[in-house]
């Protein structure tokens, strides 16, 4: 099992990582999102501390734009 760590004030709270409570903020937009960390780390050039990942609506947005002719 896998788990973060806090201590807030004399408390230290621990909380399962699960593939339904790992998320990360938009580079793009802002929003909150979910994501699967199996699928981010398993290339295994990723680090959690440079990889981000964009929600759904803004990759799309940055593939159509990729699409376009420059």
């Amino acid at each position: 099992m896998f788990y973060t760590k806090s201590t807030i004030n004399d408390t230290t709270i621990t909380t399962e990582i699960t593939d339904e409570n790992v998320f990360t903020i938009c580079p793009e937009c802002g929003r909150e999102h979910a994501v699967d960390l199996q699928a981010i780390l398993c290339g295994g050039d990723a680090d959690l501390l440079s990889t981000s990942v964009y929600c759904a609506e803004c990759t799309e947005k940055r593939r159509n734009a990729d699409a376009q002719p420059h």
